[in-house]
């Protein structure tokens, strides 16, 4: 955050990160009845991507933050503000080593020539199923300190091992999310960057 803040980005910057925090948000809310098919994470690697490392912590953390509105705020908030955030963050590192590249802010790659890319870069789509087990175990490490009594090895792992089937499930979630937003949020990403002069990963 105090890197965020020393390179002092401008409100028009600052819009399209605010955009994909709502829409994180929006989406966890939309798929309440769905345990753990979220695509918080999606669009935090997304935002990482194409926004920059930076960006993509801030989407993770805020669209947490919202979307507890409606599901309540609690101790719980920080570690899910600082697990998502982390998803979005290193989706934007691991984006500087892929073919992801974002519009400049004079001409897209597509009036370079250059077409926008079908599906993520593999790298990506990776990362995409390992951040469920990652995002569980944050949170697994928060339940086990608050909420496990008596707290000793063999209960610490019977509760990180209760919650494998559930992470796994966010993992494959977090992957069909990416790759079925992929190409049209590139394509819009794209025209939104150029047409007011922005730059992406602007927050390196």
């Amino acid at each position: 955050m105090l890197s965020f803040e020393a390179k002092k980005p401008s409100v028009a910057n600052l819009v399209p990160t605010a955009v994909f925090s709502a829409l994180g948000a929006a989406g966890r809310i939309a798929f309440a009845p769905l345990a753990y098919v979220k695509p918080v994470s999606a669009v935090a690697i997304f935002a990482g991507a194409f926004l920059g490392r930076h960006a993509g912590f801030l989407v993770g953390a805020l669209s947490a933050l919202l979307s507890n509105v409606f599901f309540g705020q609690g101790s719980w908030t920080p570690w899910q503000m600082y697990a998502w955030g982390l998803v979005g963050y290193l989706g934007g590192l691991l984006a500087t080593f892929t073919s992801a590249r974002p519009a400049s802010s004079k001409r897209t790659s597509v009036q370079q020539g250059e077409k926008p890319h079908k599906l993520p870069p593999f790298l990506l789509m990776i990362w995409a199923f390992i951040s469920g087990p990652f995002f569980g175990l944050v949170m697994n490490v928060y339940f086990v300190i608050g909420f496990v009594h008596p707290l000793t090895l063999e209960s610490a792992l019977l509760a990180f091992a209760a919650s494998v089937p559930l992470d796994l499930t966010h993992g494959v979630a977090t992957l069909i999310f990416l790759i079925l937003l992929w190409l049209p949020w590139q394509t819009s990403v794209d025209r939104i960057l150029t047409k007011y002069n922005l730059t992406g990963r602007t927050f390196r």
